[in-house]
């Protein structure tokens, strides 16, 4: 079937648009990274642009040597890691449930997690609970309040009603049980949407700043995105980092770029094997069809 030249245009300014909304994203992106790792002297002139300079790695070996990141790093990837396991395991454990039609008082459940998402208890009162608890310090504090994030658990429940109710009966003409159901038949169906939700909560985790700084206290258990940030703000640390550390030649500028790239470097990374089924888990999982 031939387009007509309206809808040609109309595709060719519409590609257009999300090529110049894609270039906002893509350009700040290669320029921290030329920055970290372009000369001194380029950087120093304003030589670098969207491609390294004089390339070295004189940034990341400061970085690496003359800070605490590899101590950060290992802390947001502990962060990460048992946040995401405990947090799908929860949201499966709930979402399930909920989205069979023999479960009694679902509707009413669900209205109940919804409530959740319009309101809150707030900042204080859920220090204080954590306090009471005796979780501040302690890594449990990011994990136990963010075990289930709603919008989330309404993905996953949608997915799950959408698989067709005869595969279930299927399984229980053959013996199974509701447990083996679901780790035999419902979760190997649902790939798509377990890989979006586990991106969901990785990148929640990984780039946790507000909640470590609220109940974290001693900075060895800082994680990337805190230690980042405070090497950001204060240019008298850069500057320090950049007398007293690694004798390399380097300025505060590529050291800004380079702990934001190794702080970005992970996700980066792990998204382009969980993008086959990023788009298919959000539109199957957000539409009930």
């Amino acid at each position: 079937m031939r387009t007509s030249f309206g809808d040609r245009l109309f595709f060719g300014l519409n590609y257009g648009l999300l090529a110049l909304i894609a270039l906002t994203c893509l350009l700040p992106l290669l320029h921290i990274a030329s920055l970290s790792l372009s000369h001194t002297q380029d950087i120093l002139s304003g030589r670098v642009t969207f491609w390294p300079v004089g390339w070295n790695t004189d940034a990341f070996t400061s970085m690496i040597e003359g800070t605490r990141m590899l101590s950060a790093f290992r802390n947001s990837v502990v962060i990460t890691v048992v946040g995401v396991a405990l947090s799908m395991l929860v949201t499966i454990l709930t979402a399930y449930p909920l989205s069979r039609k023999l479960f009694p008082g679902r509707r009413y459940v669900t209205l109940a997690l919804i409530f959740t998402m319009m309101f809150t208890g707030g900042m204080i009162p859920t220090y204080l609970i954590v306090k009471t608890f005796g979780l501040v310090n302690s890594y449990w504090a990011l994990w136990i309040p963010a075990l289930v994030n709603t919008y989330n658990m309404l993905v996953m429940k949608t997915y799950f009603e959408n698989i067709p109710d005869e595969l279930e009966e299927a399984g229980k003409m053959d013996g199974c049980g509701q447990w083996r159901q679901l780790l035999q038949i419902i979760l190997p169906l649902s790939k798509p949407v377990l890989a979006t939700i586990t991106l969901f909560y990785a990148v929640s985790y990984w780039n946790s700043f507000f909640n470590v700084m609220l109940y974290i206290n001693e900075s060895a258990k800082y994680n990337l995105a805190v230690l980042v940030q405070n090497m950001i703000q204060n240019q008298q640390l850069l500057q320090e980092i950049v007398l007293t550390g690694v004798q390399v030649e380097v300025v505060p500028e590529s050291l800004k770029a380079a702990s934001v790239m190794i702080m970005m470097l992970p996700m980066i990374v792990i998204y382009p094997f969980l993008q086959k089924y990023f788009v298919k888990g959000v539109m199957l999982g957000a539409v009930k069809g």
